[in-house]
């Protein structure tokens, strides 16, 4: 069962928003399929669907993904 979603803090989100626009990579930590995961990736897309918010967002072996904002534990901007 897919649990109710729960919006992320707005200062978060307009940072993400932010991330994308200026092209900006970030170092992620979330939680996917019980695994907590800590990588690398290049922010694409923010967008809404099925009633939650969604992060699209490049890999470092190039793979688009999509997660839930709210599988988002943290995230810092890399430096330029």
């Amino acid at each position: 069962m897919i649990e109710a979603y729960q919006p992320i803090p707005c200062a978060q989100h307009e940072r993400l928003e932010f991330s994308i626009l200026r092209r900006l990579g970030l170092e992620l930590e979330y939680g996917k399929d019980g695994v907590v995961r800590r990588e690398q990736i290049r922010p694409l897309d923010v967008n809404t669907r099925d009633g939650a918010e969604w992060l699209k967002f490049q890999d470092a072996d190039g793979v688009v993904q999509e997660i839930r904002l709210d599988a988002i534990q943290y995230f810092q901007e890399l430096p330029a």
